[in-house]
């Protein structure tokens, strides 16, 4: 399970590296998907807010990466994930696959530091 464990958060990082520092340096090129989507992705840009989902997939994919605070990028990344597969299943189905594999990836890694987030389910402080 070790391997498996360190594979897995390497391939979360580098995809979330990558996606977030496509979202700063535009290099991955796509059109923009038309209808609700594209809508939804305009104001994302104009309004600036794509560069703080792009931070923190850029800071969540370093830390996988260079294995420091994992459980917090685990966290960090659990949001994302959340609004990336409710974004592909009401407005854009076309990347569904992709969202699920890095969201089946995601649960294993936090399979893996479960017991960081132990504290979390305690049901008094």
């Amino acid at each position: 399970m070790r391997i498996i464990a360190l594979l897995v958060r390497l391939l979360l990082g580098l995809v979330f590296l990558v996606f977030g520092l496509n979202g700063f340096l535009n290099f991955i090129h796509g059109p923009m998907p038309g209808g609700t989507a594209g809508v939804f992705l305009g104001a994302l840009i104009s309004s600036h807010f794509i560069y703080l989902i792009a931070g923190t997939q850029l800071l969540s994919g370093i830390l996988l990466l260079l294995n420091r605070f994992v459980p917090l990028a685990v966290v960090l990344l659990a949001a994302l994930l959340a609004n990336i597969l409710t974004f592909h299943l009401t407005m854009q189905p076309m990347g569904l696959g992709l969202a699920a594999v890095a969201s089946v990836l995601w649960l294993l890694l936090a399979w893996e530091h479960r017991a960081a987030f132990r504290p979390l389910l305690a049901a008094r402080g």
